[in-house]
């Protein structure tokens, strides 16, 4: 009877804890915190094309998306160059073989998209049995992950991205949430994620100052967080960041920061939300529980040397670490802004950072993958590198590392 009982206890007590330990889902872009973060063990600090690959698969067309994780399965989204298919693939975690392989979209006529970015740059959301797959307005689908049919399908959200799309989707509850800031339309819709009609569509109304529609455009992912028991959808935009409800679009408090091109996702800590503005290049701590314009009273202070207009930031105990679009890593104190200490990286950067056990991985756009201590100094492990660089953000289950490059998934693991 007290063996019996003892492994009951024992069996509970894992039960409580794997939650904690799960590690096995990244759901989302930048994970299932939303902010960079892994309680991952044991991750590789070295790797290149003949040590630590576990399996290495190529991946056809262009694409930027960062690959999200369910179980067994990763998926990431491909277009050719001109644009005129878009795919979803589903590749095996434990073999690197490709799953599914699947057209989602024909797009007779595509809309412009610059060489820099992709036709399939936004990340999918994904949880059990569903992939949620967004290619900004050419189309945003539903797909069954077991079989790889289509669900449901919208294709009647207008917006010119100008350049192409960039910012993802993400789930709240039973809501399917997307960010359209373009040069001709800025809005935010929830669409029911079992049949992907609209729930509510809630339009920018932020003074952009000019006409240009250059001007207003975004790339940015918004974040959910509680606030006095109650949830808040923070979401950058150009010139302003907006906080919604999301559950009904409804606005509660708004920043006006200037610029365009936001495209890092928000870091909520200590009470704060840590923003960037894009091509002006600052960086804002925000105090939450304000409402209205909270511009004057709520923000603590701003920071504007070598901020990234691309990644997004990390947040480790009392610092902020980032990487700008130029290879400045930088340490700075999350009460007060204060810079710490900045390091030269080789390379340029688009993709986010990762934390994991104490250290920051970060891949450049060329090749170089970077591993460094997140304390004040930014102690610089290793240096590392793949044949092709990384445009995507990395993702993480069990001790392996995910990442794609240009051409290529990866599963790095000691």
């Amino acid at each position: 009877m007290r063996c019996t009982s003892l492994l009951a206890a024992f069996v509970l007590h894992t039960c409580l804890l794997s939650p904690l330990f799960a590690g096995e889902n990244w759901p989302e872009f930048r994970g299932p915190t939303g902010d960079g973060h892994s309680d991952a063990r044991d991750l590789p600090t070295k790797w290149s094309e003949k040590e630590n690959v576990r399996w290495k698969t190529a991946i056809h067309g262009k694409g930027w998306s960062s690959p999200v994780i369910w179980e067994r399965q990763i998926w990431l989204t491909t277009a050719p160059t001109d644009g005129k298919e878009l795919y979803a693939v589903c590749v095996d975690r434990d073999s690197g073989k490709m799953l599914h392989d699947i057209k989602v979209f024909d797009v007779p006529k595509p809309a412009f998209c610059h060489a820099f970015n992709s036709y399939a740059s936004p990340t999918p959301a994904i949880e059990a049995g569903r992939v949620y797959v967004h290619f900004g307005s050419a189309g945003t689908a539903c797909v069954d992950t077991a079989t790889g049919k289509v669900l449901w399908e919208r294709r009647d959200l207008p917006c010119d991205h100008w350049r192409g799309a960039g910012s993802s989707p993400i789930l709240y509850g039973d809501l399917l949430i997307l960010t359209f800031d373009g040069y001709d339309y800025q809005y935010l819709v929830a669409l029911n994620k079992k049949d992907g009609k609209t729930v509510w569509k809630k339009d920018r109304d932020i003074d952009y100052h000019m006409a240009d529609g250059d001007l207003k455009k975004a790339y940015a992912t918004p974040r959910v967080v509680e606030v006095e028991g109650k949830p808040q959808m923070i979401c950058p935009s150009a010139e302003a960041t907006v906080a919604y409800n999301p559950l009904t679009g409804e606005e509660i408090w708004r920043v006006i920061h200037g610029g365009m091109n936001a495209s890092a996702r928000p870091v909520i800590a200590q009470g704060h939300v840590y923003l960037t503005s894009g091509h002006t290049g600052r960086l804002l701590s925000v105090r939450l529980g304000g409402k209205g314009n909270i511009t004057k009273s709520h923000v603590d202070w701003i920071y504007t040397k070598t901020v990234p207009s691309r990644p997004s930031l990390l947040q480790a105990g009392d610092y902020l670490f980032m990487v700008s679009d130029k290879g400045f890593a930088s340490c700075v104190e999350a009460r007060t802004g204060t810079e710490i200490k900045k390091l030269r990286l080789n390379g340029d950067f688009s993709a986010s950072p990762l934390y994991a056990e104490g250290r920051i991985y970060c891949f450049s756009q060329d090749g170089p993958g970077y591993v460094l201590e997140a304390n004040r100094n930014l102690t610089l492990l290793a240096t590392n590198e793949l044949s092709a660089g990384c445009m995507a953000s990395p993702a993480v289950a069990g001790k392996a590392l995910y990442v794609r490059t240009k051409t290529h998934l990866y599963r790095l693991e000691k």
